[in-house]
């Protein structure tokens, strides 16, 4: 076994998340978020399933997340949609995934949120750009779902800036009232809780082409992870779903932007990527935290672990 160290709240596994996960106690973990490959009707060089086989195949992982869930932990998945092979029609693939979770595995559908990609490329190109019979894709579900019907969750971690109205009728004072929808507005609409509780779209895009991790991957000549998740995601969640020294998880770690925001955040995590090559590269996502590569691309190393099994 060969370890590599460069943080200090986490470990990366280069292996088969499967093979990890039977090594792991049950209920340990507080968070399960990850973005696996997603069932496109091309093959991607960082491998998946197809459509037909995608349910079943992820089914396997998604068992194992639900034993090693704490029973108020969560599990975050992020999967994109995608299109029948040969016309301009959608798959439901991701809808059939969703029912099997919830009613096979027996997790809880909590909420549905959805990230708004507004750097996504039109695609396909054949009914969005060639025939203009259809638009751009530009958002993907998030699900939520979790081990007990009350998960652990706090929404005041992630509060948003108020609105300058909002701002106004905070100064200004609110009288109740009632609204022709019927909804009652308490004079407490207008206190300042130091901040507005946000929606369930989240907008972020994932090109991140001025980003250090780009940055240093070419300096040093590092491969890009093709399919990044882009930071804000992750760490939406994991403040919103856990407190400092929970665990988090992502069993298709990539270039490991779950954990380089968790080790941000003071959450202990546990990565899993299958590639070695992808592994061995996301020290760089360290780099950015503060440690300077030498002229050799090398950085100083802390305290945990990339653990080659």
């Amino acid at each position: 076994m060969k370890t590599k160290n460069w943080a200090q709240f986490g470990k990366l596994y280069h292996a088969d998340s499967l093979e990890v996960m039977t090594e792991m106690r049950d209920a340990t973990v507080d968070l399960v978020v990850t973005s696996p490959p997603y069932a496109l009707h091309f093959k991607k060089e960082y491998g998946n399933a197809g459509q037909k086989e995608y349910v079943k195949w992820f089914l396997l992982f998604a068992r194992e997340f639900k034993r090693i869930l704490k029973p108020k932990g969560s599990f975050v998945l992020n999967i994109g949609g995608t299109w029948t092979p040969g016309a301009p029609v959608r798959s439901l693939y991701h809808f059939r995934l969703l029912i099997e979770l919830c009613d096979e595995v027996g997790f809880n559908l909590a909420q549905e949120f959805f990230w708004y990609n507004p750097a996504k490329m039109p695609a396909p190109a054949e009914w969005v750009n060639v025939r203009r019979i259809r638009v751009k894709d530009s958002v993907e579900y998030i699900y939520w779902l979790s081990a007990s019907e009350f998960p652990k969750a706090d929404n005041s971690r992630v509060l948003q800036a108020y609105s300058r109205d909002m701002e106004r009728l905070i100064k200004r004072g609110l009288a109740g009232t009632k609204r022709p929808s019927g909804h009652i507005i308490k004079q407490t609409f207008s206190e300042n809780k130091g901040g507005s509780i946000p929606g369930n779209l989240i907008q972020c895009g994932n090109n991140e082409g001025n980003s250090e991790y780009i940055r240093v991957s070419k300096q040093t000549g590092k491969k890009i992870h093709p399919a990044r998740f882009p930071a804000e995601l992750p760490r939406f969640f994991i403040m919103f779903l856990t407190e400092p020294g929970d665990i988090v998880f992502d069993p298709f770690a990539g270039s490991n932007t779950t954990g380089a925001v968790a080790e941000e955040l003071r959450r202990r995590w546990i990565g899993i990527e299958k590639s070695e090559e992808y592994a061995r590269d996301s020290e760089l996502r360290f780099h950015v935290k503060g440690n300077i590569l030498d002229e050799n691309g090398c950085s100083a190393p802390s305290q945990a672990e990339l653990t080659f099994l």
